[in-house]
């Protein structure tokens, strides 16, 4: 399975910060926000990852991450030259993709639970259609809200409906199989000029073809969208990591436990960073792993 980090947009809800920088290059607590994203495909066992920005903030990433060789990935890059709606990062990654099935995350989600890496390497295996991931939300009429039947399949999705008939918000993370370029393809925009994600959940819904996998008690899902938001991310993230002495989204110790790479070479990577707690964090992790 291919992935797609959609990392584009104009952040204008976060201005004057992102004026000159990609809201997913700021921080959430103590690494930038694309680290979130990108552990989240690697926890699912994916390793060539396609990471759409803006053409002004692709260089920006390239010198974060190179071409994720450091961490066992294949990382390409990929300019959104206007942000035209989130499927149109399947047109963009179409050739990425290949004739297998795709996995895309939006940059500025973040996931965190129990065996989430479990769940995810589940998914990978079963994606017939399509996956999406359901959160309870308390304001279901701010979302794209999904329905299900006893077993799991989607039978309704409504995009900020005025009268919800679940309380389960799509998340921005969407497990597809090949077909998903070809319904892309066939958008047209919707009234405020974009190709939605919802319209290609749609396609799926009445081929019966969609399936909703609840993300329930303790799992947090963040959007980072706005100040107010990045900064309960952020406080989410601190309070967890000083709690339990663990980083979250540490993409050195998912490659590490995901055996992308060994605890050498780990080691190694947490030297670079030395000076750093979260450098000092990956040599501890490395070397306990070489115990």
């Amino acid at each position: 399975m291919k992935g797609i980090v959609l990392a584009g947009g104009r952040g204008t809800r976060l201005h004057p910060i992102t004026a000159a920088v990609s809201k997913q290059l700021l921080p959430v607590s103590d690494k930038p926000m694309i680290y979130y994203p990108i552990s989240v495909l690697m926890l699912a066992g994916i390793r060539d990852i396609l990471l759409i920005s803006s053409p002004d903030q692709v260089p920006n990433f390239v010198r974060l991450l190179g071409d994720g060789a450091r961490y066992g990935l294949n990382i390409s890059y990929a300019s959104q030259e206007s942000p035209d709606g989130i499927a149109q990062a399947f047109l963009i990654g179409a050739s990425h993709i290949g004739d297998g099935p795709a996995a895309l995350i939006l940059g500025d989600n973040i996931f965190h639970g129990p065996s989430f890496s479990e769940v995810l390497e589940d998914t990978v295996r079963e994606v017939e259609g399509c996956v999406l991931f359901g959160y309870p939300v308390s304001d279901p009429s701010r979302y794209g809200v999904g329905v299900t039947d006893e077993s799991g399949r989607l039978i309704s999705l409504a995009e900020k409906p005025a009268k919800p008939h679940s309380n389960r918000a799509i998340t921005g993370l969407y497990f597809y199989d090949n077909e998903v370029i070809e319904i892309a393809e066939k958008l047209k925009p919707s009234e405020r000029g974009e190709l939605e994600i919802t319209d290609v959940n749609l396609a799926y819904v009445r081929r019966g073809r969609a399936k909703l996998v609840d993300l329930g008690r303790g799992f947090a899902w963040l959007d980072t969208g706005t100040p107010e938001t990045l900064l309960q991310a952020g406080q989410y993230v601190q309070t967890l990591e000083q709690r339990q002495g663990v980083r979250i989204a540490c993409l050195e110790e998912v490659a590490l436990r995901m055996g992308f790479i060994d605890a050498e070479q780990c080691y190694r990577l947490g030297a670079e960073q030395s000076q750093s707690g979260y450098g000092q964090y990956v040599m501890s992790i490395a070397s306990s792993y070489a115990r």
